[in-house]
């Protein structure tokens, strides 16, 4: 018995892309959205796309990324640079609408591709949990009580894992209850970002 040929990156993000898995339970056709290369030195791991970015094709092209690009300090060209940045959200498709915003990310696609995705990503030097999804699979058993616990909990992960609310607007009345984030976690978070792009 031979053992099986490594995929390569550029075949497993082809692979991706063209997922179809989960179309008999969308409300729209699927568009599997994910950036990715072997040279990311920063790995954002959010969600799942919303409506503006199915429509797109782009990650983080709404309200919410523009905010995410801000926390960052980083200008959408360094953004979108896969060299730069590896966009892998939980689920790679837009769930759909619920009763209260938009669905959680369907599970099918951690469990599907994340291990081999992420495998390939060697060079990165900072990981972004970006919301509850994204830590309960980023962070496990480490995942507190609720977002916020952990999120006051920041420190303990290191210098290379950093758990972060969604920037959503949804999510402006947390902001505003939580000034700690914008006072403690960004000026951090900058200088972080800032290093792994130089190291």
């Amino acid at each position: 018995m031979t053992a099986r040929k490594p995929i390569s990156l550029n075949t497993l993000l082809h692979d991706i892309r063209a997922c179809t898995v989960c179309a008999p339970v969308l409300p729209h056709a699927p568009r599997p959205i994910v950036v990715a290369s072997a040279d990311s030195r920063i790995l954002i791991i959010g969600q799942a796309p919303g409506a503006r970015v199915h429509a797109s094709g782009i990650p983080w092209s709404d309200a919410s990324g523009a905010r995410l690009r801000n926390w960052l300090e980083v200008s959408d060209e360094t953004f979108y640079d896969a060299s730069k940045f590896a966009i892998v959200p939980m689920g790679f498709c837009f769930p759909g609408r619920g009763a209260s915003g938009d669905l959680p990310p369907r599970p099918e696609c951690a469990a599907l591709w994340h291990q081999a995705l992420l495998a390939q990503l060697r060079e990165v030097r900072l990981t972004l949990l970006i919301g509850q999804y994204a830590q309960r699979f980023g962070l496990g058993d480490a995942f507190g009580p609720t977002l916020t616990d952990t999120l006051l909990r920041w420190r303990d992960y290191g210098p290379r894992v950093m758990p972060l609310p969604h920037p959503s607007p949804r999510n402006i009345a947390w902001f505003k209850r939580n000034p700690w984030f914008e006072a403690d976690v960004l000026p951090t978070l900058r200088a972080r970002v800032g290093a792994a792009l130089q190291e």
